[in-house]
């Protein structure tokens, strides 16, 4: 490998590492909502996989079984944050034109 095919390469992993991290500074903006119980726990998590908010139905509080609220909100919790990772590989897809880097997300 010459001098030119090296320095192109270093630009590319500059670039490269300069829209990874715009792309995880936007992250903190994309909002997902994980749900369970059919809609009576919602949670909304962030590109960053930050829990942001929690929603429960009035229903489930009164309803007095605290063992299934806990569990609806890890489910939805869960779901959030699946919904959150699947959407920053996409986008990491995007990034790196559908080359698969492990241990990224």
């Amino acid at each position: 490998m010459d001098m030119k095919d090296l320095s192109g390469l270093l630009q590319q992993a500059k670039e490269m590492h300069s829209n990874m991290a715009k792309l995880q500074a936007e992250a903190a903006a994309i909002e997902v909502e994980g749900q369970s119980g059919g809609g009576l726990v919602r949670v909304t998590a962030n590109g960053a996989m930050d829990i942001r908010r929690v929603v429960i139905d009035p229903s489930l509080i009164t309803s007095g079984d605290k063992e299934m609220l806990e569990d609806l909100i890890c489910a939805a919790a869960n779901d959030a944050l699946r919904k959150s990772r699947q959407t920053l590989e996409a986008e990491m897809r995007k990034l790196t034109g559908g080359i698969s880097i492990p241990g990224l997300f």
